[in-house]
């Protein structure tokens, strides 16, 4: 189906926005995690950024759509996992892992997605998605072990990278899970549901934060040193927390989902750029295991893409 002029360039202009907004968030993330750690981060983030949800929702539906109404404790659940559980995960593993390697992690949310809606509903992909989710798991899995597994799995416990690169992944599957639950609040814009989530999911990021100090294995950062990142919390706060949520989804609501997650795939291929300017040098394995992924995630989406423009279900 050919979209309207007018609706491809406004959804064209979100995803771009969306882009730009997130590309840049590993790599300055893994840099910021050096001055302050990822439990006071992550809580800062999305202290910050949900205090600006809640005061966008009351400016534009109302006071009353900041109620939870019968829907208090999904929101509490989804917020946990959606919010506490991927900023813990993703975050903390950003202190282990390298940020190209979460980045091309987190592009493989898309085919962890269609294997959870075939466990938990039975709907089976086709089998040429399930051979494209097959080649992306064994790329990242090229990426994350340079091509040598073994030695990885030897290594691992030791506080090296592929300890890292496994919190972000339990990070991906806990935003899958969130991403599956948005559905359950019908009559909820992505405003309301995004801002109701985040509140009971920051409440959860300040509790680890504290526990994890209580542990001794946070600390807690000195004034001077949050504010020797400012520029880096704004960002994180405004521009990966609220711009970025809200480009993503009104750029769904005007290209759809199958348009949205090929361009996306954009985000891990730009994050290796990055990390190229700034002196990262990649080994050969690795270069080949992500175009494995970003390879195969793209032909599983033009093949969706083809098969529901013609209108027919994939088998």
């Amino acid at each position: 189906m050919t979209l309207p002029q007018g609706q491809l360039a406004r959804g064209l202009a979100w995803i771009t926005l969306a882009i730009l907004c997130w590309a840049p968030m590993f790599p300055t993330a893994k840099r910021a995690l050096a001055v302050v750690d990822a439990f006071a981060l992550s809580s800062i983030r999305y202290v910050l950024g949900g205090a600006i949800f809640i005061a966008l929702v009351a400016a534009i539906e109302g006071r009353r759509a900041l109620r939870f109404d019968d829907r208090l404790v999904p929101a509490i659940i989804l917020g946990l996992v959606g919010i506490t559980g991927f900023n813990t995960f993703v975050w903390g593993g950003l202190t282990f892992a390298r940020p190209e390697h979460a980045a091309i992690i987190m592009a493989i949310q898309t085919p962890l997605t269609a294997l959870l809606v075939w466990v938990l509903r039975g709907q089976r992909p086709a089998n040429f998605t399930l051979a494209c989710i097959a080649l992306a798991i064994a790329g990242v899995l090229i990426v994350v072990t340079r091509g040598d597994p073994l030695g990885a799995i030897a290594s691992l416990g030791k506080g090296d990278e592929l300890f890292g690169d496994i919190l972000v992944f339990c990070g991906a599957l806990c935003w899958v899970a969130y991403t599956m639950g948005s559905g359950t609040f019908p009559g909820w814009s992505s405003l309301r549901f995004t801002a109701l989530t985040i509140v009971p999911g920051g409440i959860g990021l300040v509790a680890v934060n504290a526990i994890a100090l209580a542990a001794g294995v946070a600390v807690m950062p000195s004034a001077a040193a949050v504010g020797s990142i400012a520029p880096q919390i704004l960002y994180f706060a405004v521009g990966t927390v609220v711009l970025g949520v809200l480009a993503f989804n009104s750029s769904v609501h005007h290209l759809g989902p199958l348009n949205v997650m090929l361009m996306l795939n954009i985000i891990p291929v730009s994050v290796f750029g990055i990390e190229a300017v700034l002196g990262r040098e990649f080994e050969g394995i690795e270069l080949v295991g992500a175009a494995v992924v970003i390879g195969a995630l793209v032909a599983n989406n033009l093949y969706l893409r083809e098969r529901r423009e013609k209108g027919v279900r994939p088998h």
